[in-house]
């Protein structure tokens, strides 16, 4: 995959202005576009740094991994302030992940909120080595390992490894999900229109990102 740098302006549209569709089709958008190669690196003038220096609106919150062949921002062809990026190894949800969430959706009110999870991702093989075959990492790998392993109940031990983790990359994803739906909060913004969660998959093979 080639990528030519482009140099473009970004989307004006005001983030508070925009729907959980509008911001979902953004994203689509914005992974076509670094598919293609034409890598969307906005021109920042000085007069938007100084009105990104006093508030951010992003229009998004992208729960990824903290993989390094995975930045949210390229993949999506995002520009300064446009996304509120949390990552983590295994994208898993844990107390001060949900405490970021929280605050992303009372102060910043981010209208969308995305999953991602990637193939190959070693955090989930690990979960899967520690599930199927008692493998255990260093203590506080361990801890984010063990974090994983409810959202990997479903996968079938009788596959082939390579069909485990794509079953388990996916599971992971759902989980995470599943879980930010159950809260309270979750559960009230969207009740009330102001809030779509939503899990995706990046390809690292081909840099598609494939919305679940």
């Amino acid at each position: 995959m080639r990528h030519q740098l482009t140099v473009m302006t970004a989307d004006s549209t005001p983030a508070t202005s925009v729907t959980p569709e509008q911001a979902l089709q953004r994203l689509v958008d914005g992974n076509a576009r670094f598919v293609r190669g034409e890598l969307r690196f906005p021109s920042v003038p000085e007069e938007v740094f100084a009105e990104l220096a006093k508030h951010q609106k992003p229009y998004a919150t992208i729960l990824g991994c903290s993989d390094s062949r995975v930045p949210p921002e390229l993949i999506f062809g995002a520009g300064f302030g446009d996304l509120f990026v949390i990552r983590v190894a295994g994208n898993s949800l844990s107390s001060d992940v949900a405490g970021s969430m929280q605050y992303a959706a009372s102060h910043l009110h981010t209208p969308l909120v995305v999953v991602l999870g990637h193939e190959g991702c070693g955090a989930v093989s690990a979960a899967l080595q520690t599930r199927f075959h008692g493998r255990l990492q260093r203590s506080r790998i361990q801890v984010l390992v063990d974090n994983l392993l409810p959202g990997l109940s479903q996968v079938d031990a009788e596959s082939a490894p390579e069909i485990q983790m794509a079953q388990a990359v996916e599971a992971n994803v759902r989980y995470t999900v599943a879980s930010i739906l159950a809260t309270p909060e979750g559960q009230t913004r969207l009740a009330e229109g102001r809030m779509r969660i939503a899990g995706a998959v990046y390809e690292l093979a081909t840099g598609r990102v494939r919305f679940l």
